[in-house]
């Protein structure tokens, strides 16, 4: 005896409702002028089914599966969950699903995720920041498979691209240090191999304080999260000449950061001055709240969904867009007491 479940079809739906086959597609693909009526009948059916349409008939039929392929480096950082959101409420808009992949920095766990997210069919691939694998980039041009790069402008990127300029945001954060008198500045940055933001940020950072003609920053390299920013924290304020500010790669090291330093007892921002990048929810409710830049991380998605649904539907490949990342003045930066830093 068989008893393994039966999947339902769509002539199941259709006698459960009581009506034809065609009326059953038209609801299920949102065709117009489908009455309520007719529309209720079948989607009761529906549920009391457990029908779910065959989508390797839908993709043969209409050469799509509905699906864009989003690949991000890891969920820990949340400003990545917060794009990844914002792209997938976008893409629901379109009647579009989202397939959302991770990798670690590991450019060949990239690639390899890219394959299995190309053999699901998708209809097309966001992918963060423009270093990736020449694989990655052939497997989607052999394809021709509609894809963005995001996060990070790049005048000679392999695609269309929808980000900001880190590097100059990064500047003026460091420059708004230097316009308050620190001259002994320290860096905290997650490794930049692989990661072209980390990297722009961190030159950024280096610009603005060579060009002030102030001594060469210390610097921590460290593994993404808050204890990373901690300890890195810990091991600059230990140094014979601490620095009087800290510029942190992002909100994250930096919320390390000021942890520490009120654990140590130091009068925030007299006589230490932290800064952020990213501006996620909690950097404004911090103590004191954080100075910081705010990526459009939101508009990154929305954006990436409209540019790929209109390459897709009517071929027409979308423009570079380049937005803006702005700088947020918060309590956490303050001019370093007198001669400190001098």
């Amino acid at each position: 005896m068989n008893d393994r479940p039966t999947r339902a079809l769509l002539e199941d739906v259709a006698r459960e409702a009581g009506v034809s086959t065609a009326s059953v597609s038209r609801v299920l693909n949102g065709a117009p002028h489908v009455s309520d009526r007719l529309r209720k009948k079948v989607e009761a059916a529906v549920g009391r089914l457990g029908y779910v349409p065959d989508g390797s008939a839908r993709a043969l039929a209409s050469r799509r599966i509905g699906a864009i392929g989003l690949l991000v480096p890891t969920l820990d950082n949340p400003i990545f969950g917060t794009m990844a959101n914002s792209l997938e409420r976008r893409l629901k808009e379109h009647d579009c699903r989202l397939l959302l992949a991770t990798y670690r920095y590991d450019l060949e766990d990239e690639l390899q995720a890219l394959r299995t997210l190309v053999q699901h069919g998708v209809d097309g691939v966001v992918l963060i920041g423009h270093e990736h694998l020449a694989d990655a980039y052939r497997l989607l041009h052999q394809r021709q498979l509609p894809f963005l790069t995001s996060w990070q402008t790049h005048d000679k990127a392999e695609a269309p691209c929808i980000g900001f300029d880190n590097r100059g945001a990064a500047r003026q954060l460091a420059s708004h240090l230097i316009d308050l008198g620190h001259r002994h500045l320290a860096i905290v940055t997650a490794p930049y191999e692989h990661n072209d933001r980390a990297r722009a940020r961190f030159e950024g950072f280096s610009d603005a304080i060579a060009a002030a003609g102030c001594p060469a920053p210390d610097v921590e390299v460290v593994e993404y999260g808050v204890a990373e920013g901690a300890d890195a924290c810990a091991r600059l304020l230990e140094m014979p000449s601490p620095p009087t500010a800290l510029l942190c790669g992002n909100d994250t090291l930096a919320f390390g950061a000021l942890l520490e330093a009120q654990r140590r007892g130091l009068d925030l921002p007299r006589e230490l001055s932290i800064t952020g990048f990213d501006d996620l929810p909690q950097a404004a409710y911090m103590s004191p709240s954080l100075t910081t830049v705010s990526v459009p991380a939101s508009d990154i998605g929305v954006h990436a969904a409209d540019a790929l649904m209109t390459w897709i539907r009517h071929r027409e490949r979308p423009s570079d867009l380049h937005l803006d990342a702005s700088v947020q003045l918060r309590g956490s930066t303050a001019p370093p007491l007198t001669g400190i830093g001098q």
